[in-house]
């Protein structure tokens, strides 16, 4: 707020509105002036403007639309109206009005790298506040619309209320993004608009699906009054194809306009020059994008052959040093640079990276006694799987989680048949009609008594009956009929001792300490039946022993035949 106090008999102070010191052309300006002393109704007013004076009921005056030849200085002047006294001349406000400001727009980063996020930032040039910020992406020009003063775009809101905030995210930009943008900025009540900014691009170096632009020959650095041709490779039928580009911030007009030759999808520019250099892409009539390509004119002696295209991670890629004197120098001894650090120096004026990754990206330039090549960047791109890929993926992951299920269902099942009394790792064998005595102390001929069936070991400890596998003989393998059978099992008996005694009882009935085999035969109704079996007991370990009383199993091990 600029504010002017007089000194008399009574005082005018002379304001502007808004306090902004800077006033564009086109905004609403009010010079309000405040007498300290009386009502405001009380007086009327003198507005003075170099040498132009006029007289106003009013303490505002009010100034629509400024001009640039408003500018000047303002005082003020008030009358008593009862008294016909007068104030004092307020001191002297300087009104400084400009041109219509021009909003500032940068796009970082301008290179698409899918999934990551792009933001974009808007200013005004001349220093100043207040302002909300607008912003809009580019489409072909279409009567009707909001449009650039020179008609090379219409543009599209891309958001209704602006922001208080002077930059806009795209989270995450994928290729739908590339294209142009602009922003502007406004203020006040009602909005005064800067002008649109310059369109700025987010381009990206990936061939797309529907257009490609090919350059020849296939590098990004090119020689001086060389010829250059960029072609339109389209994937469907798309109509109204332009060639653009962008250098010095500003899009130029397509080709054929006023620079190279267009036949066809093919733009031709017969003698490059150093102007030449920009970004060029293809642009149709609906707003579809193709891959941009930037494209460097040296006028030195020296180019850095690298590809226009993003490479991807794995490939392997080749980068030459190429002297515009090739027949001289064919293979230049030179020195290769990435992000402006020495590499290594190759002989052959070529440098290979076999195996491509992510870390290999960045600006690359070579050098040698002859001169030094501009910087191009490489980009490098992450794998994508394909569908195939992604299925099989999906089949795998599948396949390990079902088989962790089905393991964790087997443990959950074994623990609840353990519970039950059971093992859960019986094997049922075919059933033999033999019938065998399991009490290692009844005569082995006897048939009296219920058999388990064949094929087991009873473990017996305590009342509890645990099976494990046994393996039947084979000694009568091609029998057919229920005839002589092997039989083998055997039988481990597991007693509790006193924990209170320190020996045990020599009674090997009682307590056994040996491991015994007994092989016999019996005769049933069904015929004669070979057994074997084994008996193990256990004895208590040794009192070196002393943290563990109970008794251990040291090892049971039986060969049945």
């Amino acid at each position: 707020m600029l504010v002017l106090f007089c000194v008399g008999q009574a005082m005018a102070v002379l304001t502007i509105y808004p306090t902004s010191s800077q006033i564009f052309s086109g905004e609403s300006v009010t010079l309000r002036c405040n007498i300290q002393r009386g009502e405001v109704t009380d007086w009327k007013y003198t507005w003075h403007k170099e040498y132009v004076e006029f007289l106003s009921r009013e303490n505002q005056y009010e100034i629509s639309v400024v001009k640039i030849s408003d500018n000047g200085d303002y005082r003020c002047l008030g009358t008593h109206i009862d008294q016909k006294k007068h104030s004092e001349w307020s001191d002297a406000v300087r009104l400084t009005v400009t041109d219509k400001p021009q909003a500032v727009l940068s796009v970082s980063p301008q290179w698409l790298n899918p999934g990551d996020s792009v933001t974009l930032r808007c200013g005004v040039e001349e220093s100043s506040t207040g302002w909300r910020f607008f912003w809009y992406q580019t489409v072909p020009y279409t009567a009707g619309l909001l449009s650039l003063s020179d008609r090379s775009y219409s543009v599209e809101a891309l958001s209704g209320s602006g922001t208080t905030e002077d930059s806009y995210t795209l989270i995450p930009a994928g290729p739908s993004h590339t294209g142009g943008y602009v922003c502007r900025a406004g203020r006040g009540d009602p909005v005064y608009n800067t002008l649109y900014s310059e369109p700025q691009f987010l381009w990206s170096g990936d061939t797309q699906s529907s257009v490609s632009l090919k350059i020849r020959p296939n590098r990004t650095q090119h020689f001086t009054s060389k010829s250059l041709s960029l072609s339109c490779e389209e994937k469907r039928n798309s109509t109204g194809w332009r060639l653009k580009r962008y250098r010095e911030k500003a899009v130029e007009s397509e080709c054929g306009s006023n620079w190279g030759s267009i036949a066809g999808s093919t733009c031709t520019i017969g003698s490059t020059r150093k102007k030449y250099s920009g970004v060029y892409w293809w642009e149709s009539g609906s707003g579809e994008y193709s891959n941009a390509v930037n494209i460097t004119v040296a006028v030195g002696t020296l180019i850095l052959d690298s590809p226009p295209y993003p490479i991807t991670e794995g490939d392997s890629v080749t980068l030459s040093c190429t002297n515009k004197d090739q027949e001289t120098y064919p293979n230049p001894k030179v020195d290769f640079y990435k992000d402006g650090v020495f590499i290594r120096n190759e002989t052959t004026g070529e440098m290979t990276i076999p195996v491509v990754s992510k870390s290999d990206e960045g600006f690359y330039k070579c050098k040698s006694n002859e001169g030094e090549s501009p910087e191009s960047w490489v980009t490098v791109r992450g794998v994508t799987p394909g569908p195939s890929t992604s299925v099989l993926v999906g089949v795998v992951v599948g396949l390990v989680v079902a088989g962790i299920l089905l393991a964790i269902l087997l443990v959950l099942l074994c623990r609840y048949k353990k519970a039950e009394g059971s093992c859960c790792n019986r094997i049922f064998w075919p059933h033999q009609p033999q019938r065998t005595n399991l009490d290692p102390l009844q005569d082995q001929g006897s048939t009296q008594g219920q058999a388990p069936d064949a094929g087991y070991n009873n473990l017996q400890h305590g009342g509890t009956n645990i099976y494990d596998t046994i393996t039947p003989s084979d000694n009568d393998a091609g029998a057919a009929t229920a005839g002589s059978s092997d039989v083998m099992y055997a039988q481990i008996q597991l007693k509790k001792l006193d924990k209170k005694k320190k020996k045990m009882t020599a009674d090997p009935k009682e307590n056994p300490v040996y491991s015994e085999v007994k092989t016999g035969k019996t005769t049933a109704a069904t015929g004669p039946v070979d057994v074997t079996y084994a008996e193990v007991d256990l004895k208590q370990k040794a009192k070196a022993k002393k943290k563990k009383q109970q008794p251990h199993l040291r090892q049971i091990q039986s060969i049945l035949k």
